[in-house]
């Protein structure tokens, strides 16, 4: 089952590694936290859609975006769907016209989308234990 989940930063801890982190809370319920270590360039495209920051050429993300409306199609939902061996993996789950999509993403890729079209976030239960 998933339960939906907010955005509530994108961060550079200061640390050794000092590996960018996304943490998701749960919007109800118990407010559990998920912190998902992400790369820098991801960090920073998600970062620049939450302050509104248009560049001057589409970054990859906006692209994305730019492609399914022009296709007719819209982001439903992203799932954080499995963590395996250290690594998460998300779905990010498209209509298009009467037809629903679920095409596997790094969850990063599927977060900065979700920001850019407003669609919903969840994490699968499994994910969140």
């Amino acid at each position: 089952m998933a339960v939906e989940m907010e955005l509530v930063s994108v961060e550079a801890p200061e640390r050794p590694t000092r590996t960018p982190v996304v943490i998701l809370r749960e919007t109800t319920g118990q407010r559990r936290i998920l912190p998902i270590f992400i790369g820098t360039p991801e960090a920073q495209a998600i970062a620049l859609s939450l302050q509104k920051i248009e560049t001057p050429r589409p970054m990859t993300h906006d692209l994305m975006k730019d492609l399914l409306d022009e296709l007719g199609a819209h982001v439903q939902r992203v799932v954080v769907t499995e963590l395996r061996e250290s690594t998460f993996f998300a779905e990010i789950v498209l209509r298009a016209g009467d037809q629903v999509h679920a095409v596997s993403a790094r969850p990063s890729d599927a977060v900065a989308l979700a920001v850019r079209t407003g669609a919903p976030l969840f994490a699968e239960e499994g994910v969140l234990e």
